[in-house]
């Protein structure tokens, strides 16, 4: 729905709001095929409809974070497994400015591994 994921959006506090924000630009514009969708209740980003990454705010550090969806299949320092299994995470301080060229370079790779399995 795309009112739950204007909300969930909304609803955030500065400047964790403008991070996600920033991030959500970022992502849809890495390839015209990226959409934004509301998934398992958090804004999920699909390349031709398969799950690619998401956006959320991490439970206890409350810093907002970019999960992709098969990150134990990229290797890069930024990335944190913590307990899971086949995704990884890369936390973001929402004061400080996006490290763009990390967050390009992890999509990409993302997206080369949706790529194939497309």
């Amino acid at each position: 729905m795309a009112g739950d994921l204007d909300n969930f959006y909304l609803k955030q506090p500065e400047p964790t709001k403008s991070c996600l924000l920033a991030l959500r630009t970022i992502i849809l514009n890495q390839d015209k095929n990226i959409t934004a969708e509301w998934k398992y209740r958090m804004p999920m980003f699909c390349y031709k409809g398969k799950m690619l990454c998401y956006l959320w705010v991490h439970k206890t550090l409350h810093q907002p974070y970019l999960g992709i969806v098969d990150g134990k299949l990229i290797d890069h320092p930024a990335l944190i497994m913590e307990k899971r299994a086949r995704m990884k995470i890369m936390l973001f301080d929402a004061n400080v400015d996006l490290p763009l060229a990390d967050i390009e370079d992890i999509l990409s790779k993302a997206l080369q591994i949706a790529i194939l399995k497309h």
